[in-house]
């Protein structure tokens, strides 16, 4: 009985994630700043205050295809966004 306890967490798959901007390279933040703005659909203030105060939850309940596009696009930019 021990073993299929174990094993069943891991058959349940993740199917929604929450994505989190980490951080990012100074360089690229009007980019980011920007894909923020578009992404969560804020204002550019709210944009700029949401990246300054990263580590931040951007999105949650993502499905895994569209969460993999999104930190492949900010990485793309210069930030780092992981996917829990």
């Amino acid at each position: 009985p021990g073993q299929e306890e174990e094993a069943a967490p891991a058959a349940a798959e993740k199917t929604l994630f929450t994505l989190t901007l980490k951080s990012f390279d100074a360089a690229a933040k009007p980019k980011v700043i920007k894909e923020i703005k578009q992404m969560l659909g804020l204002s550019l203030v709210e944009s700029k205050k949401f990246v300054e105060s990263a580590p931040k939850t951007m999105k949650e309940g993502v499905p895994k295809e569209e969460s993999e596009k999104i930190v492949e696009a900010m990485k793309t930019l210069g930030a780092v966004v992981v996917s829990d």
